[in-house]
């Protein structure tokens, strides 16, 4: 069975968070880098049910689990602040 392909925008929306580039960029510029010692579902800003919508997708290797680990990737990925 082919998996979907989702956008950030699509994983934000399940997320509850803002969808729009400028909503997206702006949380990955408040949360990067993300330490390489925490897990992507760890992170002290995610609400307990958006921690564990990333887990369970993760952890089933769902349709999710690439933009889910793509996510991943960017908030790795050192930003400036202004």
């Amino acid at each position: 069975m082919e998996k979907s392909f989702h956008r950030f925008s699509e994983l934000f929306a399940q997320l509850g968070l803002r969808t729009g580039e400028a909503g997206i960029g702006a949380f990955l510029k408040a949360h990067s880098p993300l330490p390489t010692d925490v897990l992507l579902a760890d992170a002290p800003f995610w609400t307990p049910a958006q921690a564990t919508l990333l887990r369970e997708e993760l952890l089933e290797d769902a349709d999710w689990a690439e933009v889910i680990d793509r996510l991943d990737v960017a908030l790795r990925a050192p930003r400036g602040r202004s």
